[in-house]
Formats: structure tokens, C-alpha cells, sequence
């Protein structure tokens, strides 16, 4: 069945398109909602996504040995986001996680929770551990984390994942700038995963608070300005967490072994991997912008491809995109005919701040040579 939340009753409300469909885009005014979001008076529905839980005392322990974030001995309530890896380092699965003491809870893309659930059950083995999808029962509210205490007090019963984006996490990498200098610093989002039917009781205590309800519009865009990969937008069956800095938050370079893991080490100490995430500025004067998926172009050559598109209320019309490494930073783009001012995210020499040093000190390498027998 077409999932339809309760909230789109609300005066205004337009219904979004994959993948946030069956939720609003907005209420009737984008630009407002997206200012309130960002100043934390804001919250969205995100009713749609997929909600998976693990339970058993083997969890962490068995999450830990399968995903590319290191998880054992993780306190309750502290959040990680990790990503399931295929055997060649590409992304497949990609969740926030946070353990409450009890249950693991994993918020995910809405068409995505049935692979995942599936795919861990296939990994249980003897474990001690329980998983199943609960989004019919659980919900997700979104909002910036100047609004996490709002957030706590209005749904008491919520489990709170605070994104660790765009921080460097013990163990990870970054390819963009460092956090003090990241877009992304200002507006942190926070999840509430709370019971279905309480939703609407809690939006409506956080409304008598001063609060108010922001469509997808508003959050997409302070995720694009945050240059945030989203599974649902960025990823393809081809992508390295390195081409979109993922490292950043999801990945543990120093924990065991895990599928995907080599790739992930290789790509780190070669540097170049084969595409990078750009965050594109584009033209205003046109009415209509691109749609996620519209060839990039340097020149008469297509360079890659966008993923996602917003427009901002400061920014204007912005845009990632996913293009070949070899495209020159200084190079200027243009998406259908629409001219793209380019802003380097992950740097065109692939080089995270994570990859070992090369050594002046070390002898040229000596050419072998087979020796002859006899």
C-alpha cells in the first residue's frame, strides 16, 4: 500500500515524490519553513522512512563484525552512523544508529528496509540476535539539533540519533574541509524515532511550544548546503564513501575486519578514487532546475551526474552532483543548459587527511631482474 502520513491534512500541505513521498514537501511556504528548521523551530515529518531494530546480547558485538563503524562497548543513547559494504568497498546499506540498552534502532531509506532486514538475517548465524522491520509501528520526526530538548520533552517515548555529520569521528577521515570550517557545522539534524500514533500529539505539543511543521523542501535543502550524502540520492551501485566523504562519520579505519574492508584501506592510502561529490551553485535566472539524475557537462563532455537538487533560502538553486576525479576544480560546469558554478567538496587529488605520509628518506625502487638458471 502507498504510505500517506496523517500530517498532510494540515492546511497547505503539498505531498512530496520519491523518495519522500507520502509526506509533505511543504506547507505553503518553502522559504519560511526552511528558515525556521534552521533556527531549530522547525520539525519534519519523516514518517516515511524505514525503521529496523536488532535485539539480543550479541548485537553490538555481531553489527560491529558486519558494518564499517566500530561498535563494541557503545554506550546507550550515543549515535553512529554506519554502511553495509559490498565485497568491492561499495556503499549498499547506509544507517543511523543508536542503542538504547536494550535495542539497537537503525533509520534507513524507506525502500531500503527490507534489503537490510533481509540481508542481516541472513547473517545471524548461532548469534543471539533478533531483527526486524518496525517502521508500521515506529515513526521518524526530523529537525535541526537546536531543537533536540523541544524534541525530547514534546515525545518523552522517542529514541534520539544525533548526526555526527560533518565531524571526523574517532577512526575516520576527512576529504572535504575540517569540521571548524565545514558548511555543514551549523545546522546538525537530529531523528526522533517514536510510536506511530504518537506522532501527532507530539507535533502538537511542539506547536503549543512555538514550534511549527516544515516540509521535506526545507530539509533537503539544509542538507545539500551541508553537502550531507543521503543513500537515497547519492548512491549508486558504483560508490566508494571516499567519492562523497563519508569517511567522515561512517567509517572506522582502525577496527577489524569487515566486507568491503580492503577496498576501503586501499582507496585511503592510494588516494584517486574514481569519481568525487561536488556541490554545484547554479544559475538563478532560470525558472525551471535541473532533476536529480541530468547529465553534468565540462565543456562538450559529460563529466557526471546530479543527484540531488534544492533551492536554498540564502543560496538560491544548488545541487550535488557525483563527477569523474579528473574534472579540474576550477572548471565550469553546466546541467541541461543551466551554467554551474562548481565548489569542491572532496578534492580532485583524492587525498583524505587520513592517508600516510609519503617518505622522502626511502632509496629509489630497484628494477628486478629474474636471474638466469645455471
Amino acid at each position: 500500500m502507498t504510505y500517506r502520513s496523517p500530517l498532510l491534512s494540515r492546511p497547505g500541505a503539498v505531498v512530496g515524490v520519491a523518495p519522500d513521498a507520502g509526506v509533505a514537501f511543504h506547507y505553503g511556504d518553502p522559504v519560511r519553513e526552511q528558515r525556521a528548521l534552521a533556527a531549530g523551530r522547525a520539525v519534519v515529518d519523516l514518517s516515511h522512512l524505514g525503521v529496523v531494530v536488532v535485539r539480543g546480547p550479541d548485537r553490538l558485538s555481531w553489527l560491529h563484525s558486519l558494518t564499517s563503524q566500530a561498535l563494541l562497548g557503545l554506550p546507550p543513547g550515543e549515535s553512529r552512523e554506519v554502511l553495509l559494504l559490498d565485497p568491492h568497498g561499495h556503499v549498499e546499506h547506509a544507517m543511523a544508529l543508536v542503542d538504547d540498552g536494550a535495542t539497537t534502532w537503525l533509520v534507513t531509506e524507506t525502500a531500503a528496509a527490507g534489503g537490510l532486514v533481509a540481508f542481516l538475517d541472513s547473517m545471524r548465524f548461532m548469534l543471539r540476535v533478533e531483527v526486524a522491520e518496525v517502521t508500521a509501528d515506529y515513526a521518524v520526526l526530523g529537525a535541526c539539533a537546536a531543537a533536540a530538548d523541544r524534541l525530547a520533552v514534546a515525545a518523552p517515548d522517542a529514541v534520539l540519533w544525533r548526526d555526527p555529520w560533518p565531524g571526523v569521528v574517532a577512526g575516520g577521515a576527512a576529504y572535504g574541509p575540517p569540521s571548524e570550517e565545514h558548511p555543514g557545522r551549523d545546522t546538525p539534524f537530529v531523528l526522533a524515532v517514536l510510536p506511530r500514533g504518537e506522532v501527532g500529539g507530539a507535533v502538537v505539543r511542539l506547536e503549543a511550544g512555538g514550534a511549527s511543521l516544515a516540509g521535506t523542501w526545507a530539509w533537503e535543502a539544509l542538507r545539500v548546503a551541508a553537502w550531507r550524502p543521503r543513500l537515497a540520492r547519492e548512491v549508486d551501485a558504483r560508490t566508494l564513501p571516499h567519492e562523497v566523504d563519508w569517511l567522515r562519520t561512517a567509517v572506522h579505519l582502525h577496527k577489524g575486519c569487515y566486507r568491503g574492508q580492503e577496498t576501503v584501506a586501499r582507496v585511503v592510502n592510494l588516494g584517486r578514487p574514481p569519481r568525487r561529490l561536488v556541490m554545484l551553485h547554479l544559475d538563478g535566472s532560470e525558472h525551471v532546475l535541473p532533476e536529480p539524475g541530468a547529465a553534468v557537462h565540462d565543456g562538450a563532455r559529460e563529466a557526471g551526474r546530479v543527484t540531488s537538487v534544492a533551492r536554498h533560502h540564502e543560496a538560491g538553486p544548488v545541487a550535488l552532483a557525483v563527477v569523474r576525479r579528473s574534472v579540474a576544480a576550477d572548471a565550469v560546469l553546466s546541467v541541461g543548459g543551466i551554467a554551474a558554478a562548481q565548489e569542491v567538496i572532496v578534492p580532485p587529488e583524492g587525498m583524505s587527511d587520513s592517508r600516510p605520509p609519503e617518505r622522502s628518506d626511502l632509496p629509489p625502487v630497484q628494477v628486478l631482474r629474474r636471474r638466469p638458471h645455471g
